[in-house]
């Protein structure tokens, strides 16, 4: 039984945005199938649950100003980074900046973005002392994890196995 590291790789299939996804049907600035695809609207879904977690906290009395503040950050930079992705996408300005992996810059965010969430939704929920406006904010905040998750699943293929070394394979 053999434990050594093996070869992982690691492929995007976002759909009609990403690098090296196939040929494109146009070639002007703006993407037109991209707002179409499936990683686009799981894109959508997760800023608009980030937004309104964000806003029941927001507008919510706190009891415990660290747990939300903590909270209110990392929706609003995953937001932030989510959005930030949606308009590389969506403008193609991964052919322009080719010097970042975006593929791998993406599966890092959703990855760092969709733990740091998890935390911050268990951090509320178990704060939230049966205020409903945090309460809100805490499953909100677990439905865009949940998302985040199923982009991530949806959206990257991971297939590891090892790597021969044998010149006759």
């Amino acid at each position: 039984m053999s434990l050594g590291a093996g070869l992982v790789r690691t492929t995007c299939s976002s759909g009609g945005g990403a690098p090296g996804s196939g040929p494109q049907t146009s070639e002007g600035l703006l993407d037109p199938v991209y707002p179409r695809t499936q990683g686009a609207t799981l894109k959508v879904a997760q800023m608009v649950t980030l937004l309104i977690a964000f806003i029941c906290v927001r507008s919510s009395a706190w009891t415990d100003y660290s747990a939300y503040s903590y909270f209110e950050v990392v929706t609003i930079c995953d937001l932030i980074m989510i959005l930030a992705f949606y308009l590389v996408h969506l403008f193609r300005f991964y052919r322009v900046l080719t010097c970042i992996s975006w593929p791998l810059s993406e599966l890092l965010h959703y990855v760092i973005g969709t733990l740091l969430l998890l935390i911050a939704s268990i951090v509320a929920a178990s704060k939230s002392y049966n205020q409903s406006g945090l309460v809100a904010g805490a499953v909100f905040g677990f439905l865009a994890t949940f998302l985040c998750l199923a982009s991530l699943w949806l959206s990257y293929k991971i297939s590891c196995g090892t790597q021969s070394t044998d010149a006759s394979a």
